[in-house]
């Protein structure tokens, strides 16, 4: 039985891996991806001059505290709100306990008056476009595959595959619970 679920994980993996080879587009360093919704690196994240140019009220940060990453509310002062998450880009890193927490703070971020919000790793292709699909998933209510076929076309991004899991197993739960209350 368990045989079968990898088999079936694999084939959906793979599905959610063609998608995100379909982008043409090449890496930069800052995508909108959503309105005021933007996906960056790690230079654009640290320039403070650049951020304000974009008018960025919000950070979130998905490499919080790792190697070549400083950022935190002090470095940011006023000019934006900064939220940190330590993930690490690996195929064991459980993101999943960060979805809701980066999706409310995105959400926050564009309620805020004229807010815009920048989420961003190192390179911005794994951890920050991972929470940024969960925000789409989340809070407006895009599956898992309308989700990255939406930020492909904006942005080259490429989440490893743990985070494809993870991103599947949210996708699960939320047809699960919106079947059982059509309003979450």
């Amino acid at each position: 039985m368990s045989g079968r679920k990898e088999q079936q994980d694999l084939v959906l993996i793979k599905q959610l891996e063609l998608i995100l080879d379909s982008c043409t587009l090449e890496l930069t360093a800052v995508d909108e991806v959503w309105p005021n919704l933007y996906i960056g690196n790690i230079a654009v994240a640290q320039n403070k001059n650049t951020l304000s140019k974009m008018g960025i009220t919000h950070v979130l940060n998905a490499a919080h505290s790792k190697q070549g990453s400083i950022g935190d509310q002090c470095f940011y002062g006023n000019s934006c709100v900064y939220c940190g998450i330590p993930a690490e880009d690996s195929d064991h890193f459980d993101l999943s306990r960060y979805f809701k927490h980066a999706a409310d703070f995105i959400h926050k971020g564009l309620k805020y008056n004229q807010g815009k919000v920048l989420v961003h790793c190192i390179m911005g292709v794994s951890r920050s476009a991972s929470l940024a699909l969960a925000y789409l998933m989340l809070r407006q209510r895009l599956n898992l595959q309308d989700a990255l076929r939406h930020i492909v076309q904006k942005r080259a991004i490429y989440p490893n595959r743990n985070f494809l899991m993870l991103l599947h197993k949210l996708s699960e739960q939320l047809v699960f619970k919106r079947r059982l209350c059509p309003l979450l």
